[in-house]
This record gives C-alpha cells, sequence and structure tokens, in this order.
C-alpha cells in the first residue's frame, strides 16, 4: 500500500456566522465566532489520514499560538508531522471565514505558508505507488520541485489548483490527476461556466486542460465528472442538507489520494471520495469535519 504526500498550506480558520453575507460596504450582525484548524494542505492530510492512508504533510508553522494548536491538532489526527516547520519572526496561515446559509466567502492571509520552498519539499523519500498532492496556497515553483521529485520516483502526482491562479504548462504537465471545481476550471481554460451547466460543458471545457493527465470537475452536490484519455465519466453525487461547505473540495481531494494509494480504480475512488465529501459538509469545520473510513464504509454500504 502506497503513501500519501501533502505539501501545502496549513491555516487557523477564524470562521464568523451571520444569518447572510454583508454587501460590500455593509456591517451585518454575527452569530458566533468559531476557531477551526484549516489549510487546503492540512485539510486534504487530515482527509486522507482519517480515511486510513500513511500520511506525511509537508509545510510551516509561524511562531505564534496558532502554530501550536495546529500541531498538536494534526499529530491528534494521525498526520506524519516530520517535514512541518516552525518558522521564526512569521505568523500561520490565517483564514478569515463568513458563513451564512450553508456558503462560505474567504480571506486567506499566507504567513509562513508563502515561505514553503524547494528545500522543504526534498525532505521525503518517496516512491513508486505514492501519491503526492498539492495546491495553490504554497508557491508554485516549490509545487514544481516537489513534483519532479514524485514523477523521478513513480510517485503519483494530484494537483488541486485552488484559489485559482495562472500556472505555466510546465508545471501542469508534471501533473497526473487534475482536480478542481467549476470556477477554478472556468479561469484555467478562460470559459464562461456555472454550476449548472450540463456535464458536456465541463467536459469540453476539461479537454482543454487533459493533454495525458486525468481531469476531476466536482460538482457539488452533482457529483463529480472526470475525463479520462478524452472520454467522460459522470459519477452522481448524494443528496444531504449541507451545514457548511469549506472543506468539501479538500476532502474529495485528500479522500481520493487515500484510495489512489491502496490502489483502488478510478470509479470507485471517485465514489468513495464523493461520500467522504458528503458527509463533511454536514459538519462545521474544515479540518475538524473529515470522515473516517468506517463513516463513509457505513454509508456506502447502505
Amino acid at each position: 500500500m502506497g503513501r500519501v504526500f501533502v505539501a501545502g498550506s496549513i491555516n487557523m480558520d477564524v470562521v464568523a456566522t451571520a444569518e447572510r453575507h454583508p454587501r460590500i460596504g455593509e456591517t451585518v450582525a454575527g452569530e458566533a465566532v468559531l476557531y477551526f484548524p484549516g489549510g487546503k494542505g492540512a485539510n486534504q492530510a487530515v482527509a486522507s489520514a482519517k480515511l486510513g492512508a500513511r500520511t506525511t504533510l509537508v509545510g510551516r508553522l509561524g511562531s505564534d499560538a496558532f502554530g501550536q494548536e495546529l500541531r498538536t491538532f494534526l499529530a491528534a489526527q494521525g498526520v506524519d508531522l516530520t517535514f512541518v516547520k516552525d518558522t521564526a519572526g512569521t505568523h500561520s496561515g490565517t483564514a478569515i471565514i463568513t458563513i451564512a446559509d450553508a456558503d462560505n466567502t474567504i480571506v486567506v492571509v499566507p504567513g509562513a505558508n508563502a515561505q514553503v520552498d524547494a528545500d522543504d519539499v526534498a525532505g521525503p523519500s518517496l516512491a513508486k505507488g505514492d501519491v503526492a498532492v498539492s495546491q495553490f496556497e504554497i508557491p508554485l515553483p516549490t509545487i514544481a520541485a516537489f513534483f519532479k521529485r514524485a514523477r523521478a520516483a513513480g510517485a503519483t502526482t494530484i494537483l488541486n489548483p485552488a484559489p485559482a491562479k495562472q500556472a505555466d504548462t510546465a508545471l501542469l504537465d508534471l501533473v497526473d490527476v487534475l482536480i478542481l471545481n467549476e470556477t477554478e476550471l472556468g479561469f484555467l481554460t478562460g470559459t464562461e461556466l456555472s454550476d449548472s451547466d450540463a456535464p458536456a460543458r465541463f467536459a469540453e471545457a476539461a479537454r482543454n486542460l487533459a493533454q495525458g493527465k486525468i481531469v476531476c470537475v466536482t460538482l457539488g452536490r452533482r457529483g463529480v465528472l472526470a475525463l479520462v484519455e478524452g472520454e467522460p465519466l459522470l459519477v452522481a453525487g448524494r443528496e444531504v442538507k449541507a451545514v457548511d461547505t469549506t472543506g468539501a473540495g479538500d476532502c474529495f481531494v485528500g479522500a481520493l489520494a487515500s484510495q489512489f494509494a491502496s490502489g483502488k480504480p478510478l470509479r470507485d475512488a471517485l465514489a468513495y471520495a464523493n461520500v467522504a465529501a458528503s458527509i463533511c459538509v454536514q459538519r462545521m469545520g474544515a479540518a475538524p469535519s473529515m470522515p473516517t473510513a468506517k463513516e463513509v464504509e457505513d454509508v456506502l454500504d447502505a
């Protein structure tokens, strides 16, 4: 069984809940302030670890109270933190999140995440059968260095290009599996897309990014559309009452990585990741909402 290595961000999420989102220039009364461990790298690593994969996180924390809390939490989830460094003179990554009616807005302040570099990702020793995962909350040259090492070792590379930003072809060429939502797909392909578009429209846009890789477009409650060797594969979602969608995409990525590491075929891995994400959105918080393998298996059995 392979291992999962996640190079990415580690944040403390400061969450304000309210009845509705404020308009520009407006102040609304909130209901609660909550603190949750988060960051796309940490979320994906926790999801993978709780679903049974041996998971190592590569990243940085600041020299602050948030950093100490985050390290304690991640260790308790079974994530290997050997390659998570404490960085003097800077704060840990912080996300300011507003949640209203289960939808969220997020402002991320990178802090120590912006200092994750090529030397950091040179530490782990990857091997054939392992899975290397990253996202766009650490510097892109660092991701490229990480994926080059993974490719050389025969590991599978998974990129979640979020939050969306322009990436050069050289980085995308190092990716085996690209996982993104319709907003990120639209940004990277210069296409106007809506979550209500027909699957064929997403498949058409995804072909612009494929070039030998698998492209997975997450569609929320509608499921996921995967483009494999130019052919679309649609796996239906699961209808649930969402409470907080903040970590859903990260849960999907971590779950898919865990299944690839255990050698599961693509369709089974997609169905598994869909179920994991559907459990995640029924809870508050990002990393703390990730389900266990037993929870996912209970739903699949039912």
